[in-house]
């Protein structure tokens, strides 16, 4: 397992194995890695002969007075990890190297972005976008693996790539679950273990949402107000937002004949936390 500091060696590396016919497979993530994490690199290693994953705690899509400094960070844990995969190259780059002091061009999906998480942290996704197409242009992926956890941002470079005529496939993979039903989260860390437990309520309130469903399709504000009922029993959560949109664009829910995403985000003491799942009639 190669450690590349620098987006020129990057790819080079990228070059030399594209050339010997092998296909790769990016995974970007921001570390301090987890099984979702590591669910979305065995599919890579599963589809594609070389597989790199990206660590790289992206500042652009961090507003003012969120967790940038605090993040969760831990290189040798994540290192370790990577080795049982085995990923092929961990591309770690550092801030100063992806953004040059005087840069001013920015990737943003306007449309997708604009309710749910975009709603309330304005910047985030236009950070994302940019940071993951300079990952894709340094590191010359045929496919790139992204969790459904972050169902938003996952619509967002899927529109990226079919704007721009990226050349490589988008994977996607279900959220990963403690066993007790918590979607997994670097930001669980920052949980005490009172906090912990209340968190359950976000995944709670999706299996209410989905059971009402299962019973006969239904509107999405209905699927919201179950949801809303099943957060508002557990002190200490503070719903951000509850929302039940299209699946595929993310606008408000117009037909229970179509696929829904119910989504929420939530903060349980000062971690915000994000959920979601997808009825299908």
């Amino acid at each position: 397992m190669q450690i590349i500091n620098h987006p020129d060696e990057m790819s080079r590396w990228s070059d030399a194995t594209r050339a010997r016919g092998e296909r790769i497979a990016l995974v970007p993530t921001m570390g301090f890695l987890h099984d979702g994490h590591m669910a979305l690199m065995r599919e890579g290693r599963a589809r594609a002969g070389a597989l790199v994953a990206s660590i790289f705690v992206n500042p652009t899509q961090f507003g003012p007075g969120e967790d940038l400094a605090r993040y969760p960070r831990d290189f040798e844990r994540d290192a370790g990890m990577l080795k049982t995969v085995p990923v092929n190259v961990i591309f770690t780059p550092d801030a100063s190297a992806m953004y040059s002091a005087d840069a001013e061009t920015w990737v943003e999906a306007t449309q997708v972005t604009r309710g749910l998480c975009g709603a309330f942290r304005p910047g985030h996704f236009r950070g994302v976008t940019t940071v993951v197409a300079k990952l894709f242009n340094i590191v010359k992926p045929h496919l790139a693996i992204f969790g459904e956890k972050d169902f938003q941002q996952l619509r967002a470079i899927q529109r990226m790539v079919s704007d721009l005529n990226f050349d490589l496939e988008i994977v996607s993979v279900p959220i990963v679950r403690e066993r007790d039903g918590l979607a997994m989260s670097s930001r669980n860390a920052y949980l005490s273990p009172e906090e912990r437990e209340r968190a359950l309520a976000l995944s709670l309130a999706l299996r209410a949402a989905r059971d009402r469903y299962r019973c006969a399709p239904c509107s999405g504000e209905e699927l919201v107000a179950v949801a809303t009922r099943v957060l508002n029993q557990t002190p200490g959560v503070e719903i951000e937002y509850v929302e039940a949109v299209d699946a595929r664009t993310l606008a408000p829910a117009s037909s229970i004949h179509s696929p829904i995403l119910l989504a929420i985000a939530a903060r349980v003491g000062k971690t915000r936390l994000i959920d979601n799942t997808v009825l299908s009639p």
